[in-house]
């Protein structure tokens, strides 16, 4: 399902006939605005929508003598137009067309990726929603640190997506421009009025100050928004693959019936979609550089960046919403093993508490500088099976600070499941489409 759904709906979108369906809709759009303000006659224009068309295989044939696309596109509509073809592209240079149709392309791309988005958000949802109570180890540095939930590990997570979300969405924004200057964009051949009327009916804006082509540094906007959503997609893939290792086993990706990790180890599950996910957020990661390196174009245009989106643009909405739907899948099939987390938790022999035994001895009354050389002195001559919480209270120095409630409130983890909870409920927000 994954596959058909990015190789169909988000490739459609960069099909080449979609490519040119949209130049078509840009120049009709055009036509029926300049018939409107008497630019070209208006049986011109009825005949133009009545008869237009192209045929990809004939637009090449007319490309491979023209060396031009748009010249190949044009000539094919025109000739399917007849005699009134002649009006086709009047006063437009190619990237008029090319330019406009392109960010036409960029929506529809956009509401298809924003619309998986939903998938990954909801898998994300109903992680934190179960395991907001889940105890685990936190690490930092790749070090036992503070016990977490996993519920609170996810929602982490989906703040990110949600930030990367935003951040697409004023990209496409900023690309939904409509370009109509002409040559070198100095509307000589085409009055503003044009513009500005097919904009509004091709749901765009109009640019600001063009060249011959729309600013390069919107569309390294849009490739920079999908590099740091593909950077977040691998943040999260690295986390459960670590939680994934053999000495961990925290989490194990799903594994259907008939699957093999192996060809030579019948045990091996291996994270194979999450490591999927890494490669694939190295791509989103490098094309956000082509972008960088388009903005810079000689004088009023060249056409340097045009060989390089034909390739990354889309490459790149077709990867993120391959990732995404990979993610989602992994993440909805994901398996929680809350009795190993446990166990992976009384491996830090109660050290996971330091901070708060250090709290605690603070509020009692010692001073910090103190009371963190204690601790330490006991996390760190803590020998095989032993626990810091009966350190504690064989320890002549800090027994007197603890009762026993004082410790088992310190180690039982019920302070930081109690902040967590708080945490999660106050960010209702992030949560608000956990009944879709």
């Amino acid at each position: 399902m994954i596959e058909r759904y990015s190789r169909v709906e988000m490739a459609q979108v960069w099909d080449l006939e979609h490519k040119f369906g949209k130049m078509m809709e840009v120049e009709l759009a055009v036509a029926q605005v300049q018939s409107e303000l008497k630019i070209i006659p208006t049986k011109a224009f009825k005949i133009i929508q009545k008869k237009a068309k192209f045929n990809v295989k004939r637009i090449s044939e007319i490309e491979a003598i023209t060396k031009h696309d748009v010249i190949a596109f044009v000539t094919n509509m025109a000739e399917n137009v007849g005699v009134e073809g002649k009006y086709i592209h009047y006063g437009l240079t190619s990237s008029d067309v090319l330019d406009t149709a392109f960010s036409l392309q960029i929506q529809e791309a956009g509401k298809v990726l924003l619309e998986s988005l939903k998938k990954l958000k909801m898998a994300l949802r109903q992680l934190v929603l179960a395991h907001e109570d889940t105890l685990c180890a936190g690490r930092t540095h790749g070090m036992f640190a503070e016990p977490t939930t996993f519920g609170m590990k996810m929602l982490g997570y989906l703040a990110e997506v949600e930030r990367n979300e935003n951040r697409f969405k004023q990209a496409l924004e900023e690309l939904k421009i409509c370009k109509l200057s002409g040559a070198v964009g100095t509307y000589s051949s085409q009055d503003m009025t044009v513009e500005k009327k097919v904009a509004k009916l091709l749901d765009l804006k109009t640019e600001i100050i063009a060249t011959q082509v729309v600013p390069r540094d919107r569309h390294a906007q849009c490739l920079n928004a999908l590099a740091l959503y593909g950077a977040g997609l691998e943040r999260l893939a690295i986390e459960l693959r670590h939680l994934q290792r053999s000495e961990l086993g925290e989490v194990i990706e799903g594994f259907s019936k008939g699957q093999k990790g192996s060809s030579a180890m019948p045990h091996k599950k291996n994270p194979i979609s999450a490591e999927n996910i890494t490669g694939l957020a190295r791509l989103l990661k490098s094309y956000a550089q082509c972008g960088l390196e388009n903005v810079t174009l000689w004088h009023e245009r060249d056409i340097s960046h045009s060989s390089v989106e034909r390739v990354v643009f889309p490459d790149a909405f077709i990867v993120a919403d391959y990732a995404t739907h990979r993610m989602a899948q992994l993440l909805e099939g994901l398996q929680v093993n809350k009795k190993r987390m446990l166990e992976i938790m009384e491996l830090s022999q109660g050290q996971l508490y330091s901070s708060h035994v250090l709290l605690h001895l603070v509020k009692k009354g010692l001073k910090r500088e103190i009371a963190y050389a204690h601790v330490q002195r006991l996390c760190h001559s803590l020998g095989v099976g032993e626990h810091l919480k009966y350190k504690i209270k064989e320890d002549k120095e800090l027994n007197s600070y603890f009762s026993s409630k004082d410790l088992e409130d310190v180690f039982s983890g019920k302070k930081h499941r109690e902040a967590i909870k708080k945490v999660i409920k106050t960010r209702k927000s992030l949560l608000k489409g956990r009944g879709k």
